[in-house]
This record gives structure tokens, C-alpha cells and sequence, in this order.
């Protein structure tokens, strides 16, 4: 029997725990529980307050964005504004609004919101948002969503007559900001695809690697010197491990509960079934996302691997991919169908490979941009077809990264007008007030 010194130090511990919410508070109270029925004598624990805790209202945060050829930044933007609250609430801008107010979206609005409701931080999604914040979408997001703050980043958001969208927000109080990721914007990945387009039809019969290195590693700046005076920078983005981890982990959980290490990066079960899924995501697309969610279907834990930038070059040409290798992990570990990412995987699954990681199935969409995985010769899955482990799963969508690219090339001249427009709408907003920071 502990003495009532003992006691007090294990209220004490229970207590803390309980600040800490979520899945710990219950195992804290499940083990002095079990324990108080032999040794405790003290007072009644008073669990009520734990559990009255966790029944308190959520808070409830609502982000709003075009996201017209999502990325990672975008995802990150998500990612900050879900740890401002307990539940994130999405609004997806409509195509009508997107086209008043910056010109044609490069994917329509279905394409958008599978992208968005993919996100792993994301918890209900709003189609058919209005681009700025009226007083009377305000009152219904308040009102009818529960909506206690609206999230936006530390770049102004100008509508076209220079005015700031969140305004009336921001007037209201219930305004907070996080930071934009810097090194990427759609406006950017167009850019990227224009010069990218341009650069190999005037060097067929020039070596243009270096504008894949540049894309690739981030190696300076390098601008877009079309007559529209538009520049455009390329990739510059430096990975880290910490962004890395943070797209790693799963969503809502604290900065208590990250500090525990046993908690972060949970890999699968023992008996879990892995389904491994392989290719370049470049231009992260609702194609992708859609075989991925099949993919998940077949297992209980999804592998994805990610091509190295030098592999995709050599199979698709020196123009691709537009987005590097860490860009293009850390937009496939933002989609909540995805467990596991390998960094650079290689082109074969090897025996090795499928031995390491306890692979159960190899799948592979029928919509791709090769056909590689139906040759008799040079077939890197012909080790996974002979193990009688891989399956062809017939493809959601019919878009791949082409498809994207072919988007943007027959309708260049609209965004590259697009890009102006916004730098126009910018340069308005910045001469005419004064920005207004959020808490």
C-alpha cells in the first residue's frame, strides 16, 4: 500500500497527463483506474474534469484558397492553419470567381475539391466559395459553420480593385495568420511549364539538361524573359528534415504529443497487408489522388515510392519533371492515403525490395504516361509479376502530368495575362494602403 505522499504524486502525474488531451489522457486514466482498486485509499479522483476537457467545444477554423494546381505549399498553408484549431474547414473557390479575379483555373473546380478533401489535415470542405470575405458569407460561415477564426496566409490576398479580400475579417477579430511557404506558387508552376515548354522546342537539337538540373536541385534563379515581362523564378525550394516530419505526421495531433517520439512515424502492423504503389507525381493531380485512394482500398497500410528526378529525366525527357524530388514527396505525404513514402525509390521492385518492406501487392494504374509495366523485355515489375503479386487497377481519372502541361500550352497567352494580373492587383494594393498584419 503506498503512503498518502504516494498518493498525492500519482494525482499529481495524472493531472499533467490530463492536460495533455487526446489518446494519452485515456491510457493515463485506464492505468489509475486499474491500479486505484488495489492500492489507492485516498479521495475519489475527480475523472469528470478529464473528460469534461475533452467534450469541449471544438474550435473550429476555416481557410479558403483557389488551389489551382495544388502543391506543397498549399498543403503546408493546411497544415498551419489545422494546428490553429481542433477542426479545419476548407472553402474551394469557384471557377466563375477564380476567373473574374485572376483569370482562367488551370484545373476546374471537381478536380480542386478532390485535391483538397485528400489533404490530411482537411476536415470538411466548402465547393463554391466566394473569393473575397463578405459580411454575408462571413455570417454564414460564423453562424451556420461554427466558425470561430479565419485563416489566411502573411501574403496580401488583392481583389482587382486593389482592396484586401479579408478585410472585414480582420475588422472583426477573428482574423489569424500563419506563414506562407516560400519558394512556390501556381502562378510559379505555370511559369515553370511555359519556360519549361519553350526551352525544348527551341533545343531539339541542343543540349537542354541544364534547365532540368535547374529544376531539379534548385540551382539559382532563373527568370522568364518573355515580351510580357513576367518573371518567372525557378525551383529554389530546400528541403529539410523537420518539413519533412511534419509531413509525415499525422494530422491534429499536438506539440505534446509530437514531442513523443513513439508516436510519430507509426509503421505498419505485423500482419498489416502493404500495398506498394510507384511513379513520379509530378504536378500532383487529382489523377494521382484517385489511384492512390484505390490503391489504400486493397491494404492496410500504402507504400508509395517516389522516382528520383535523374530516373524521370531519363524516361521522360530532360524537361521533366517540372517539380523536384523532395517537392514531389512532400505533396504525396499531404494526402491521407499515403502511410509511407521512399524517397527516390528505384525504377525495378526488386526481390530485395519487396522482401524489406513486406510488400503483399504491387499495383499500377492502366492511365499513365509509359506503358512500361506491359513490356515482355526491360518490364520493371517482372519480379512482382512472377511472385504473382501485382495488379493492374483501372485508373479513376483519365489525366496525367501531360495532361496538366497540355492545359496550360493551349491556352498560354490567358496565364501568362493571369500573372500580370496579379502582379498589377499587387503593386494597386501595396501603393494604395498599408498591410495589416494578423495575431
Amino acid at each position: 500500500m503506498g503512503s498518502d505522499a504516494d498518493n498525492s504524486r500519482s494525482w499529481g502525474k495524472f493531472v499533467a497527463t490530463c492536460l495533455i488531451g487526446g489518446v494519452v489522457v485515456a491510457l493515463g486514466a485506464s492505468a489509475l483506474l486499474a491500479s486505484s482498486s488495489s492500492s489507492y485509499h485516498g479521495p475519489h479522483l475527480p475523472l469528470g474534469i478529464g473528460f469534461r476537457r475533452r467534450k469541449k467545444k471544438p474550435v473550429r477554423v476555416y481557410m479558403d484558397g483557389c488551389f489551382d494546381m495544388m502543391h506543397y505549399g498549399h498543403c503546408n498553408a493546411l497544415r498551419q492553419a489545422r494546428a490553429l484549431g481542433d477542426q479545419l474547414v476548407v472553402g474551394v473557390v469557384s471557377d466563375a470567381e477564380i476567373t473574374a479575379n485572376k483569370g482562367p483555373p488551370v484545373t476546374p473546380l471537381h478536380e480542386r475539391m478532390i485535391m483538397v478533401k485528400a489533404v490530411k489535415w482537411v476536415d470538411e470542405v466548402i465547393p463554391d466559395a466566394p473569393y473575397a470575405i463578405t459580411e454575408d458569407f462571413m455570417k454564414k460561415l460564423f453562424d451556420d459553420y461554427n466558425i470561430d477564426y479565419i485563416i489566411h496566409g502573411d501574403d496580401p490576398c488583392v481583389l482587382p480593385d486593389g482592396t484586401d479580400a479579408y478585410a472585414l475579417a480582420k475588422k472583426a477579430g477573428r482574423y489569424k495568420q500563419i506563414k506562407r511557404t516560400e519558394g512556390v506558387s501556381s502562378t510559379d508552376i505555370v511559369g515553370r511549364m511555359l519556360l519549361c515548354v519553350r526551352e525544348r522546342s527551341i533545343s531539339d537539337s541542343h543540349n537542354h539538361s541544364s534547365l532540368q538540373r535547374q529544376f531539379s536541385h534548385g540551382h539559382g534563379q532563373k527568370l522568364d524573359d518573355t515580351s510580357s515581362g513576367s518573371g518567372t523564378r525557378v525551383s529554389h525550394f530546400l528541403p529539410t528534415s523537420r518539413r519533412i516530419v511534419q509531413f509525415s505526421n499525422g494530422k491534429g495531433r499536438s506539440a505534446a504529443l509530437l514531442a513523443q517520439s513513439d508516436l510519430i512515424g507509426l509503421g505498419p502492423g505485423q500482419d498489416a497487408r502493404i500495398v506498394y504503389i510507384d511513379g513520379a507525381f509530378d504536378l500532383f493531380h487529382a489523377g494521382h489522388v484517385e489511384i492512390l485512394r484505390v490503391a489504400k482500398e486493397l491494404g492496410d497500410f500504402l507504400l508509395v515510392g517516389i522516382h528520383t528526378d535523374q530516373t524521370v529525366s531519363a524516361k521522360r525527357g530532360a524537361h521533366r519533371p517540372i517539380m523536384n524530388l523532395h517537392e514531389r514527396s512532400l505533396s504525396v505525404l499531404a494526402c491521407r492515403y499515403v502511410d509511407e513514402v521512399i524517397i527516390g525509390a528505384p525504377w525495378e521492385v526488386s526481390k530485395d525490395m519487396i522482401t524489406t518492406f513486406n510488400i503483399s501487392l504491387v499495383v499500377h494504374g492502366t492511365v499513365a504516361e509509359n506503358n512500361d509495366f506491359q513490356k515482355e523485355n526491360g518490364n520493371p515489375y517482372h519480379v512482382p509479376i512472377s511472385m504473382d503479386i501485382f495488379k493492374v487497377l483501372e485508373s479513376p481519372l483519365d489525366i496525367t502530368t501531360t495532361t496538366i502541361i497540355k492545359r496550360i500550352v493551349s491556352n498560354h497567352e490567358a496565364y501568362l495575362k493571369r500573372n500580370e494580373k496579379k502582379a498589377e492587383s499587387e503593386k494597386r494594393y501595396y501603393e494604395g494602403k498599408s498591410y495589416v498584419s494578423g495575431d
